[in-house]
């Protein structure tokens, strides 16, 4: 009996023992599956926008005893409103509230189970099902895949909207609590059967060693918190450091979610808070699409959040701003603050000796985004953009100032994100505008200054085109060609111009424009045969975007000889160049980098120089030209921009002389000799050379649920060099500030 107990007492020993070990293993397994589900956590946090319907499950907001300063909330998720981030902490307070008590009830359940199997998982376990990614399997247990974490497709039908834009995400992530919190253990029985993406925010400057790119968690505790409480407290504070840019989980073929990634990372260029303004996909690049607020947004026509409202299938979006700006320089040039370089008068100019201040409110500005949803994977959206800029016959400064609308953008764009496949026509920013991300309408990068103008040496232009975009490697690489109208701009200087016919010694006559007719009049437009061919290749890598672009341009007209047989001349030119911006300091400094060069493109520069001239035979003559700008941008606070630049442009020349007189673009013949002496008409002064040196800032000092007040404040200097002719080459200067002050009722 005796040997019987002992041998009894050693088997329950080894039990212990292997229970002991097995919890053990267990725990340490679970310890494991715990990083997971902590790293997998933040992810719910932010899925939780996605679930719109189920948001009214969630009840009265929680005192912020977790509230972070306003400023704060800003500078990580980009110009919050103040209202804004006061509901963003209501609703994250009812948020932990609901996780701490689902959390205490998977705790007791888990407990329960754990008295009864040794082998159950840790009380922390459930917090998986809260999040829809599945518990380990104990028996069949693989390592996590160290590119993407995979799980199990247990969402609901979802209706394909956008993701909210990189201001807001953060706003929203209590907004749609509840969906998340109650979701239950993977079911793949409610598995979605449509193939839904769903995008969730993260910083896009975060260390990207962690496997699921959200290096965000890294901060969460090695051992879990042993209260619902702490755990609460905890998932509070990893929400709150949540900004910046989108990242996505989407399903895969198999049916299940992955987790990408961060440098692999497709994200949304999104302009509308609300998340309906979809402009593409477009990936991380350090750069990103512009914050909405500042200038360059509002130059490309950034629209609203304040301004969004449904009709049937659909969605409208406000966009726009109430300006009055105005210039005070040392020079008088009746162009207001759309600067004319190529018209900075010389000292033979009485101009030149007369100071200038101008203001109105021409340049007020009103958009509208018109979209609607073709199928899950495609839209169709239309964009309109106006403003005052143009003048009538009635138009005068002295009683009415009757400015009138003008047409700045007009086109329709479809996008598919199955195929990576984009079209867009219409009257938009030429493909020739260099852009901060991929390829994308509404995302050009232009000088944010306040001149209307821009700055001398960009390239530019708004006018018709027909545009194809294609995308590949998760939105990097992109590629687009675009036919566009053209308009040659011809100098004639020396000819002998009767409404664009000119006479040629030899007694042809060339065509090179007719004046427009009906509601086209009185402009002229030049004879082309055919469009503008454009073509660009852009890149977007983990840090900056960059670009390579061309241009093919047939300058086209006719000659009559006297005698009256006639014929056709045209010309094969063109260009290219490409353009970058670098993110210094991510959010805060980026370089701006821009060149063109090429013959018969120099209308494409913001200082309008010529593309051509003629030769002896009435033939087109394309001029070299060259344009360039650099710049920094400085986000000095969510409320302070400040930037510098300087742009050149350069035009080359062509020239001939007949019989002894001089004919051409900057024919050293040409009479100089009068342009230092006031009132004195032997001046040509062909330009040469257009530079400009500005710096400037804006400052939004009102900002809230009524839109946003800024004022922007630009010194620039500006010099024009003529080509040599007798009696030298001819250099004038002038200095300019340029006061703005706009009203965004949309932002």
């Amino acid at each position: 009996m005796k040997h019987n107990a002992n041998d009894s007492d050693t088997v329950k020993n080894r039990k212990k023992q292997t229970v002991a070990k097995g919890q053990t293993a267990s725990s340490l397994r679970m310890e494991r599956v715990s990083k997971r589900c902590r790293k997998l956590l933040l992810a719910g946090f932010m899925m939780a926008p996605l679930f719109p319907a189920m948001a009214q499950n969630t009840g009265q907001a929680a005192t912020k005893n977790e509230a972070v300063s306003i400023e704060t909330l800003e500078q990580e998720i980009r110009h919050i409103e103040q209202a804004q981030a006061a509901l963003q902490q209501d609703l994250l307070a009812v948020r932990q509230q609901l996780l701490a008590k689902k959390q205490q009830q998977s705790t007791m359940a888990s407990a329960g189970d754990q008295k009864k199997t040794p082998e159950a998982a840790p009380s922390n376990a459930p917090m998986l099902a809260n999040n829809a990614v599945p518990p380990a399997n104990k028996v069949n247990e693989t390592p996590a895949d160290t590119h993407l974490a995979t799980a199990d497709k247990n969402t609901p039908d979802l209706t394909t909207v956008a993701p909210d834009s990189t201001a807001t995400a953060a706003t929203n992530v209590g907004n749609n609590s509840t969906a998340l919190a109650s979701s239950a253990a993977p079911n793949k029985s409610n598995a979605a059967d449509s193939n839904k993406s769903l995008d969730l925010v993260m910083d896009p400057f975060q260390n990207q060693s962690d496997q699921y790119g959200m290096a965000n968690l890294g901060n969460v505790p090695s051992t879990p918190s042993n209260t619902s409480t702490d755990q609460a407290k905890a998932d509070a504070a990893f929400a709150s450091n949540v900004g910046g840019d989108i990242a996505q989980i989407r399903e895969g073929d198999n049916g299940a979610v992955e987790l990408f990634k961060h440098t692999d990372v497709p994200t949304e260029a999104i302009i509308a808070r609300h998340a309906r303004d979809i402009i593409s996909m477009t990936a991380n690049n350090g750069v990103g699409p512009h914050p909405r607020e500042t200038a360059g947004a509002q130059l490309a026509g950034a629209l609203g959040d304040h301004g969004v409202f449904n009709l049937g299938p659909m969605t409208f979006i406000l966009g726009g701003f109430i300006d009055a700006s105005g210039l005070v320089s040392n020079r008088h040039i009746a162009s207001g603050t759309f600067n004319s370089w190529k018209s900075m008068p010389f000292k033979n100019n009485p101009d030149y000796h007369t100071a200038n201040t101008e203001a109105s409110a021409r340049y007020t500005r009103l958009s509208l985004l018109m979209r609607g949803t073709v199928s899950q994977h495609s839209t169709i959206s239309g964009f309109v953009e106006t403003d005052f800029g143009a003048g009538g016959s009635t138009t005068n400064p002295y009683e009415s100032s009757s400015y009138i609308i003008r047409l700045r953008q007009a086109y329709l764009a479809y996008d598919d994100s199955r195929y990576n496949f984009h079209v867009l026509g219409g009257q938009a920013w030429s493909l020739l505008t260099p852009n901060r991300v991929g390829i994308t309408p509404r995302q050009e990068s232009v000088a944010e200054t306040a001149e209307a103008s821009i700055l001398a040496g960009q390239t530019w232009a708004r006018q018709w085109q027909v545009r194809v975009a294609k995308d590949w490697f998760n939105h990097r690489f992109w590629a687009a060609i675009s036919i566009e109208n053209p308009a040659t701009m011809y100098d004639t200087t020396g000819f002998t111009n009767n409404a664009g016919r000119i006479v040629m010694p030899n007694g042809s006559t060339t065509t090179i424009t007719s004046n427009g007719v009906g509601l086209t009049q009185p402009s002229a437009y030049s004879a082309e045969v055919s469009p503008d061919i454009i073509g660009k290749l852009a890149w977007d890598p983990a840090w900056g975007h960059y670009e390579v672009v061309g241009i093919m341009h047939m300058p086209h007209d006719r000659v009559t000889t006297a005698d009256g047989v006639g014929h056709n001349n045209t010309v094969l030119t063109g260009g290219g160049g490409g353009s970058m911006v670098l993110p210094l300091i991510p959010k805060k400094v980026e370089l701006r980098l821009a060149g063109l060069v090429g013959k018969g493109i120099g209308h494409y520069g913001a200082a309008l120089l010529p593309d051509a001239t003629l030769d002896a035979e009435g033939r087109p003559v394309p001029l070299w030209s060259m344009q360039a700008t650099a710049g920094i941008m400085g986000h000095v606070t969510p409320r302070l921009d400040l930037y510098g630049y300087y742009g050149i442009q350069e035009s080359g020349r062509s020239y001939f002389t007949e019989n002894g007189v001089a004919y051409g673009y900057g024919n050293p013949l040409y009479n100089n000799s009068g342009c230092n002496t006031e009132l004195s008409t032997a001046c040509v002064g062909s330009t040469k050379r257009i530079s400009e040196a500005t710096i400037g800032g804006w400052w939004r000092f009102l900002k809230g649920h009524y839109g946003t007040v800024q004022a922007g404040v630009q010194l620039a200097y500006s010099t024009r060099e003529a080509w040599r002719g007798t009696g030298g080459s001819p250099t004038t200067h002038m200095s300019e500030l340029f006061l703005s002050l706009r009203y965004l009722p949309f932002q």
